[in-house]
């Protein structure tokens, strides 16, 4: 997501491609969903991330295989606009919907940013204070978008690869300090419930969101038919991995209770009952590298198209401003957005309403997919299974927000009918 720019010869090679995306998926992922979903569903949340990969999984096997057939970089918007052209509706709906989705997680990773940020003070819990170093965290990024993308890229190479060798460390620091094992946990837990766990691997889809940042880079690569393929498959296993290791380090050394107490900020509190102090800095900096890092990728590639639809006419003309080439109105309202987001919600909200918005647009592109399936050759079994498996994870969210916070629920469908009405004036007003 950040040489994107920069070399415009097209030497994008898969090591570049796999740090793009692994830099937009480990980015507030973990830190963010790992207390929500011990809270739910305890030890069984290292399985909820392999459930949650395999959902990714086929997801990301429509998007590969529209990637492949179109070569635009207009990704997600792109694909299901050509795939219906006659329908200038559905091609509003899906812009709105995947920029208030890429809005949303900015909001999702500056919250986070905030939570790790402030862990070691002593207002660690003051929610407002929470909200203005979020606040200060977009700013700073979207200065340093708006500023100079060169300096932005060689930024996002440092942050992916040192947060990756951190998040390693810690893993192995977690599960060297271990004070139980798994069957002791298992023995201590209340039986095995797949519904939860299907509805935590639901809830945390949106740690795998990212990989489309491949797609935007489609122009800058040598053979995108291999490379696009290549390192969205690598990427995504390698993130499974991390989450994976991660999750099972935090349950066998963290009492579920420090994780639980401290949900938004679980592997620092954690840390420090272990580690002492340097493995909390740690954790911090790893945290505070991870959500950087994303916060940054996010703002770069999902304003490009943001760019993109305004100068289709899909929304209001001033985002398609450019200054040397960089998009800079739709970035700043897309951080202004993003920060009232963090104003009027919490992180769970936050974290739902992303998780949904990211099934929907998926459970579109399967569905892009299935309609020319044959001209992909893609497997109709996969593509099938796709779609079934992202409805019924968007349903299971929305269930548990009915049974469980039902004004969450209204707050969502607000949102939705917002953007809907937004999508629906500017298609009509595009045809006439």
């Amino acid at each position: 997501m950040s040489h994107i720019h920069r070399k415009r010869d097209k030497n994008l090679g898969v090591l570049e491609l796999v740090a793009i995306a692994l830099g937009g998926m480990v980015g507030g992922g973990i830190f963010t969903v790992l207390g929500i979903s011990v809270s739910m569903i305890g030890v069984y949340t290292p399985l909820a991330f392999i459930v949650g990969g395999a959902l990714a999984f086929l997801a990301v096997y429509s998007y590969i295989k529209l990637a492949v057939f179109y070569k635009d970089e207009g990704a997600t918007y792109s694909f299901f606009k050509r795939t219906f052209p006659n329908s200038s509706l559905a091609a509003s709906l899906i812009a709105w919907w995947v920029i208030f989705g890429y809005i949303s997680t900015l909001a999702l990773y500056a919250y986070t940013f905030s939570s790790y940020a402030i862990s070691a003070f002593t207002f660690a819990d003051n929610e407002i204070i929470r909200k203005i170093v979020a606040g200060l965290i977009i700013l700073i990024f979207t200065l340093v978008n708006i500023w100079s993308v060169k300096g932005m890229g060689k930024l996002e190479d440092i942050m992916v690869y040192t947060k990756l060798v951190i998040l390693t460390i810690i893993s192995f620091v977690l599960i060297n300090n271990s004070n139980t094992t798994i069957p002791v946990l298992i023995q201590n837990n209340e039986e095995l419930n797949i519904f939860s766990i299907l509805l935590v691997a639901s809830l945390t889809f949106v740690a795998f969101e990212g990989f489309q940042l491949v797609i935007n880079a489609v122009n800058e690569m040598e053979k995108p038919e291999i490379n696009i393929p290549k390192s969205i498959y690598i990427s995504l296993f390698l993130a499974m991995l991390i989450y994976f290791i991660l999750s099972y380090g935090a349950i066998i050394s963290i009492p579920f209770d420090v994780i639980i107490q401290n949900e938004e900020y679980a592997l620092a509190s954690g840390a420090e009952k272990i580690l002492g102090h340097w493995g909390t800095d740690l954790v911090i900096l790893g945290a505070l590298l991870a959500t950087s890092s994303a916060i940054s990728g996010t703002l770069f590639g999902a304003s490009r198209q943001m760019s993109v639809i305004a100068k289709d006419g899909y929304s209001p003309q001033i985002l398609s401003k450019r200054k040397n080439n960089i998009p800079y109105m739709a970035i700043i309202i897309m951080a202004v957005f993003s920060f009232l987001l963090i104003l009027l919600g919490d992180l769970k909200v936050i974290l739902e309403f992303s998780s949904v918005t990211f099934l929907l647009v998926s459970l579109l592109m399967a569905y892009a997919n299935f309609k020319i399936y044959k001209k992909t050759s893609s497997s109709l079994f996969l593509t099938i299974l796709a779609m079934f498996g992202l409805f019924l994870g968007m349903v299971l969210i929305l269930y548990y927000e009915y049974t469980t916070q039902v004004e969450q629920l209204y707050f969502i469908a607000s949102l939705y009918i917002v953007l809907t009405i937004g999508a629906f004036l500017y298609s009509f007003q595009r045809k006439k």
